[in-house]
This record gives structure tokens, C-alpha cells and sequence, in this order.
């Protein structure tokens, strides 16, 4: 079984559809026809008009076309008709969850964590990653890395799934371990799916919403500080002046977002929940002056190749601290309560305070561990070994 990386059903692998390449260069192909299927997930009015969908008994690389006779090698998602990457069939497919309340920095933080995986990161750790698809290559760069890189400004709020459908990110991560006798190449097809902090707010969620969350085999909350009331007296300067800009906002407390995440993933499990969670405090930097110079929040992260399994005990650990300093150790508790695997972090895809709201620091991106949590899902999932020193 592989979840749809746009629907997020679940597709049984041999009944994944053909689409028709329909006709092209005067080749000989089906008209197109209204794709419903298509049209629904787009919440388009109209449904678009393309080459249309087949099943095949035993589905391969390419299939032919029973109305036209030709070959094609577009696969389909059944539900929803949206094209599979051939990575995404060829390789197991992760759906990380990356979830927050309103500020919490989602989008900043995959635009940031997506350029690190490409360069500084992926250069340490020997990963390439490759979006999978045209829809991925320009949102990445329409959405993401023209406005925060290119034109150094900060990037707007998540918009809500009312106001139209997203496409999420698909990227195959491949990475090259290397052994003591031969080297062996592993790759991971990433699923990045951002909620809008509005979209959480309901119990009555949109039906993609539900069907994103049930088909996450992680998840990553990141909780803004500034939305934590104990958290204010370690604020300086403009941090101290922009925190609380929440706190009206009934829906803005961290822990009610885990608590309804939580009730969602809940359904198909009754034990300790088995996804692993990754919960990380965004824009550490405003909290670092006020930490002790021996804080683990105070050094980088060693480039070891690896998962350096002692500085994720320690910086856990502080964390911990930090909430439990804050009277908001319930967070902790919660988590160990519900979950089987979790982890805390703290993190910084900026880097330093923006001077206003519309522009990104003069000393430009500097991010801080932000590559943490997926670090922590990559040993989780197999893919990154993890050394004690």
C-alpha cells in the first residue's frame, strides 16, 4: 500500500491507473474528457479537461491505453487522478506532518529546512534531494525561496484550506552510507504537507485535513515561544515588545494544538501512539541570552554524518528544562503520555529577529538546527545511523 501524496488515500500498488497521453505531434490518441476526480480535489467549479484514466489488471512501469492503443507511463492516483512520481512508486514513501498555531513559523521553516537539505546539510550528510515533480519545483520556488531568498522578505501566513487547495512538497531524498568494505545508496521519498494554524481550529476539519493527518508517518509541531506566557520573562527588547500578540486568539495555545492533532491520529491507534513526533520550539535565538553559557542550546551541531545520539539527549533534556522552568511541563507530560517515540528541540530557521514584519534581519538567514528534527525522523526511519561519543 502507498498514500497518495495529494489525496492521501491509501492505493493498494496493483491498483494504481493510467492516464492516456492522449493525442500529441499528430500521434493518434483518446479526446479528452472532464476529469471529476481532479476537479474535486482542486475544488475546481470546472473540472479540467484531460486525456482520460484507466485501470490495468497487473499495473508495471507503463501501461497501454485500451481506448487508443498507446503506451504511457503516466501513473495515477485511482482517487484523485493526480500523477505519481515514478520515485514515489519506485521507493517508500515518508508523509511528515508539519503542523503549528497561527506565527509558529511553519512556513519559514520548510522554505529553510528545504534550502539546508540542498546545500550545507546535504553536503555534510551526503543527500541529494530532488523535488518529484513540476508542481513541488514551482511552489518551492514561487512560495518559498523567491520571497524569503530572493527578495528578503518574510513570508506570509499559511493560508487556510478554505481559501483553495495547496500542493504539497514531494522530494526524493537519496543518500550515499558508506560502509567499512562498500558504500550502499538509500533513498526516501519526503511528503511536506503545511496546515494553516486556522485549519486546526475546528473539529470539523476539511476531509483532506483528516486524510493528511491519518496518513502521517510523522509528525513535526513547532510551538512558537512567544506564545508562551512562562516564556516572557526571558525575553528581551523586541522579542519581549512582540510577544502575547496571541494571546486574545482562544485557539493560539500551543497545547491545544497537540491535543487536537493528538485526537485525530488517535483513530487508528489505542495504545501509545507508534508515529514518532518531533516537537520543537521555533526561534530559539530570542531565548538564547537568557539560557546558561553551558546550555546544549548554545553550540551547534557537530557534522559527524550521523545522528550524534548524546547532543539529542542534552538538548532534549534542556528543553524539558525550559518548559518545566516555564510552568509548562503538561506539554511534556502529554507527550510522554501519548506517544511512544518523541523529542524535543529548539530551533531557529531565521536566525536572529526580523527588524519589522515585511523584512528579514540585515545580517541576513542564519538558521540554527534547523535540520534537527528531521535528523531525528531519518534515524527513526532507518535512513541516518545514530553514534554515541
Amino acid at each position: 500500500m502507498i498514500s497518495c501524496p495529494y489525496c492521501f488515500a491509501k492505493v493498494a500498488r496493483r491498483r494504481i491507473a493510467f492516464r492516456c497521453m492522449g493525442k500529441s505531434n499528430r500521434m493518434p490518441g483518446c479526446d479528452p474528457v472532464p476529469d471529476e476526480a481532479m476537479g474535486a480535489l482542486r475544488g475546481d467549479a470546472t473540472a479540467p479537461v484531460l486525456p482520460p484514466v484507466f485501470a490495468v489488471r497487473k499495473p508495471g512501469r507503463r501501461a497501454v491505453c485500451p481506448g487508443c492503443s498507446r503506451e504511457t507511463g503516466w501513473r495515477v492516483c485511482p482517487s484523485c487522478h493526480s500523477r505519481l512520481p515514478a520515485e514515489y512508486c519506485a521507493n517508500p514513501g515518508k508523509i511528515v506532518a508539519l503542523v503549528g498555531a497561527k506565527g509558529a513559523g511553519k512556513s519559514t521553516y520548510i522554505a529553510v529546512l528545504i534550502h539546508e537539505l540542498m546545500n550545507r546539510v546535504g553536503e555534510e550528510l551526503d543527500v541529494s534531494l530532488v523535488a518529484c515533480d513540476d508542481r513541488t519545483i514551482e511552489r518551492y520556488k514561487q512560495d518559498f525561496a523567491r520571497p524569503l531568498y530572493g527578495e528578503r522578505t518574510l513570508l506570509v501566513s499559511t493560508q487556510s484550506a478554505e481559501a483553495g487547495p495547496r500542493d504539497p512538497l514531494v522530494y526524493l531524498l537519496t543518500r550515499t552510507a558508506r560502509g567499512r568494505f562498500r558504500s550502499r545508496v538509500e533513498s526516501l521519498t519526503l511528503v511536506l504537507f503545511d496546515t494553516a494554524g486556522e485549519d486546526l481550529r475546528h473539529r470539523d476539519m476539511s476531509e483532506l485535513h483528516l486524510r493528511y493527518l491519518g496518513a502521517a508517518d510523522a509528525v513535526i509541531f513547532l510551538l512558537d515561544p512567544l506564545g508562551l506566557p512562562g516564556a516572557h520573562k526571558a525575553l528581551e527588547g523586541a522579542a519581549r515588545e512582540r510577544s502575547g500578540a496571541l494571546d486574545d486568539d482562544l485557539m493560539s495555545d500551543p497545547m491545544d494544538v497537540i491535543t487536537r492533532v493528538t485526537e485525530l491520529l488517535r483513530s487508528k491507534d489505542r495504545g501509545p501512539l507508534t508515529v514518532p513526533v518531533a516537537v520543537a520550539l521555533s526561534k530559539i535565538d530570542v531565548l538564547r541570552p537568557a539560557m546558561a553559557r553551558q546550555s546544549a542550546l548554545h553550540r551547534a551541531r557537530d557534522p559527524i554524518r550521523a545522528l550524534d545520539l548524546d547532543d539529542r539527549d542534552a538538548v532534549h533534556e534542556q528543553i524539558r528544562g525550559l518548559l518545566d522552568e516555564w510552568q509548562e511541563s503538561r506539554i511534556d507530560r502529554y507527550l510522554g503520555q501519548q506517544y511512544a517515540h518523541y523529542a524535543l528541540f529548539g530551533l531557529s530557521a531565521l536566525g536572529a529577529i526580523p527588524p519589522d514584519e515585511k523584512t528579514v534581519s540585515p545580517s541576513g538567514i542564519r538558521p540554527y538546527r534547523v535540520e534537527d528534527p528531521l535528523l531525528w525522523l531519518l534515524y527513526r526511519f532507518k535512513i541516518l545511523d545514530g553514534i554515541r561519543r
